[in-house]
């Protein structure tokens, strides 16, 4: 059987024909689109033509109810709000599909085959252009009333959003601001490199990120208990990035006035491939 896996960001789709023992067969990447919602649909159908897949995965950015296929907000494609998005493209494919949030794909991805394995409940954190999170609990994504549960991104610190704060552009903009550069000339790759050189501006950038971080995982932790928590996006496959998350999160449990279990901090497996991965479980489910 071959499954057409489909990865919508704001800014690039990726997309994977898998079978169902989660084997690549074939993958691409366009640009995302961004005029209509008739050009939304008609980009799946016309990257879901020709691939003799039997079914479509889908994965995006916004509030979804998985179990009626509606986007219910999408501050990305908020043409698509309201919007039953599995009836539209099975309408136009003819195919059985599914609608899945991009972080609860990924935490799909990292319970079922990745990271989270071992644990029944776990908590899945991206950080890329925004911040996604999701709460894995009993092995399965815990929705929530309003499917709502687990988004850290939207919660509150100082008058502002987590996601403000924590993003990846977050980061390098503290840095370029640091250095007195533009953001424009500043990148991940750039950053890390000067992270491992030890630059101070480098690193005090990163303990400051970092430490925001820990302090979202604590207070986490303290919410809803789970055993384990995994970090994904891009930025994620640093090292130093998990070690100052690890070494931030120690500081915080010293200056709790309570010991309270120490709960295990881990890289996601699948990175990049996440939540393509995820959204055929969601399909396979």
């Amino acid at each position: 059987m071959k499954i057409l896996a489909v990865d919508i960001g704001g800014t690039f789709i990726k997309y994977a024909v898998m079978n169902d023992s989660v084997k690549f067969i074939s993958r691409g990447k366009i640009n995302s689109p961004t005029g209509s919602r008739t050009d939304f649909f008609n980009t799946i159908a016309e990257i879901f033509s020709g691939t003799g897949a039997e079914g479509i995965a889908i994965s995006m950015p916004g509030i979804i109810d998985a179990e009626r296929g509606v986007c219910l907000k999408s501050n990305a494609f908020p043409y698509n709000n309201g919007v039953n998005i599995v009836q539209v493209v099975e309408k136009i494919c003819g195919v059985r599909v599914t609608v899945e949030n991009d972080a609860n794909c990924a935490a799909l991805a990292e319970a079922g085959s990745g990271s989270l394995t071992d644990v029944d409940d776990g908590f899945v954190m991206i950080f890329g252009t925004s911040v996604g999170s999701a709460f894995i609990r009993g092995g399965d994504i815990h929705r929530g009333k309003n499917n709502l549960a687990g988004e850290v991104a939207f919660t509150f610190s100082d008058g502002k959003l987590f996601q403000d704060f924590c993003s990846v552009p977050a980061l390098l903009k503290d840095y370029a601001q640091a250095r007195n550069l533009s953001t424009e000339n500043i990148n991940g790759k750039d950053f890390f490199k000067a992270v491992g050189r030890k630059e101070n501006d480098a690193l005090a950038c990163l303990d400051k990120f970092t430490r925001r971080i820990a302090v979202q995982i604590f207070n986490v932790q303290m919410l809803l208990d789970p055993e384990k928590f995994a970090i994904g996006g891009g930025i994620s496959a640093q090292e130093s990035f998990i070690e100052s998350i690890r070494a931030n999160l120690d500081k915080v449990y010293a200056a709790s006035p309570i010991e309270f279990p120490r709960v295990e901090v881990v890289p996601c497996k699948f990175l990049n491939d996440a939540n393509l991965i995820g959204a055929l479980f969601r399909w396979l489910k």
